[in-house]
């Protein structure tokens, strides 16, 4: 029988994530590609996982999430940002932030209606958004330029332009990914403006909101006047704890945007891994007082400035980086012009998988020609990675 499927998907293709890392694993390339990861999480979360199991919390959870996690996240909030939150009714446990993008898209968004979206961007944004039936509204992060050495930023005019489209949403991911940009506390004012004079939702990705660097701030775009009822922050276990493959997500946000998110999630998993849940509420209740976010952020500025370093000493010029574990590389002084032919090149000629920076635009017109490159790495990964690097500078 000839193959079918639905137009919402007949447009997608294999993720460049899964084309990447198989194309290093066959040719035995080391992975800068892949955001996860290769070394393992704290022992306190495994252990709490391992007790869990043990003690048979192993069966359906509510399908909100554990209560104990959902406390644990509220407690965690109210800690960090001095909100009281409600943990019955303002705090959802989904399979992921991953999953929770698309029960958003699915709970809030009726087809034909407007999502504004930062480009380079995470590769589900765009996808969940035409699964609900939704148009992509980009607005263009420009990397640093004489006017703007620091950081990438945008255009306010053409984000205003946006948004007199009269969107339903915008997304915003700050710790960024893939450029690394933390957005400002002017930046995310001009948002919050803007989206209560056009009477826009958000939706924050805030996944990295623990790795932040150089001095930068992660302010969660909830906390700014006029916006909690307006916005649904999502998280995520897996980045801060070094644990992705356990697929523990939240949301947190008003009552009324739980409940639409919920009424998605109930058909999508219900319910998400009973063990892994109660074990990251452990794992919230500990990290504050075992120094481990302290330690998280220092070990990772270790491995950025060392990657960094091998990059810079390959002949690939580094952009600023202020958060999430991520790093983009000029590829033009190798004379490359075309970032998917030299990622390929990269993985099978040199030894080291990137992922192509096109992959996260929906026009690539005009887009700058970089690599991503990932520093979730043992300092041995990166150290082995930096004498095949170092070759590009000879064939250069």
């Amino acid at each position: 029988m000839p193959g079918r499927s639905a137009h919402r998907v007949a447009s997608f293709g294999t993720t460049i994530f899964t084309e990447m890392s198989a194309l290093a694993l066959e040719h035995g390339a080391i992975n800068l590609g892949q955001g996860f990861p290769d070394f393992p999480g704290p022992a306190f979360i495994k252990e709490a996982a391992a007790a869990a199991i043990h003690a048979d919390i192993n069966q359906y959870a509510p399908m909100p999430g554990l209560p104990r996690l959902r406390q644990a996240i509220a407690a965690q909030w109210e800690r960090d940002h001095g909100r009281a939150i409600d943990w019955q009714s303002e705090v959802t446990v989904t399979s992921g932030a991953t999953e929770a993008l698309c029960d958003v898209m699915l709970a809030l968004l009726d087809p034909g209606e407007r999502v504004i979206v930062f480009e380079p961007a995470y590769d589900a944004y765009v996808p969940d958004i035409v699964l609900a039936g939704g148009t992509p509204l980009p607005v263009r992060l420009y990397p640093p330029d004489t006017a703007h050495p620091a950081s990438w930023w945008f255009d306010e005019a053409e984000l205003r332009a946006a948004f007199a489209r009269r969107p339903a949403l915008i997304i915003v991911n700050s710790p960024h990914n893939p450029t690394g940009k933390v957005f400002t506390h002017p930046e995310l004012a001009l948002i919050a403006a803007l989206c209560q004079e056009y009477d826009t939702l958000a939706v924050t990705d805030e996944v990295y909101d623990r790795l932040v660097f150089n001095g930068a701030t992660h302010v969660p775009l909830a906390t700014l006047p006029g916006m909690w009822e307006r916005t649904l922050t999502l998280n995520s276990a897996g980045k801060t704890f070094s644990v992705t493959g356990w697929k523990i997500g939240y949301a947190v946000g008003p009552a009324h945007l739980n409940h639409a998110l919920r009424q998605a999630h109930q058909w999508v998993t219900f319910a998400t891994s009973s063990p892994l849940q109660e074990a990251v509420a452990v794992a919230l209740d500990e990290a504050p007082r075992n120094g481990y976010y302290r330690d998280l952020v220092r070990e990772y500025d270790e491995r950025r400035i060392l990657l960094c370093h091998v990059l810079s000493s390959a002949g690939l010029a580094t952009l600023p980086v202020e958060g999430a574990y991520f790093v983009s590389a000029d590829i033009g002084a190798l004379g490359y012009t075309d970032d998917r032919a030299f990622c390929r090149w990269l993985t099978t000629e040199i030894g080291v998988a990137a992922i192509p920076t096109s992959v996260f635009y929906s026009d690539t017109a005009g887009i700058p020609g970089l690599a991503r490159f990932c520093f979730a790495k043992r300092i041995e990964t990166i150290q082995t990675a930096a004498p095949r690097l170092t070759a590009l500078r000879v064939r250069g």
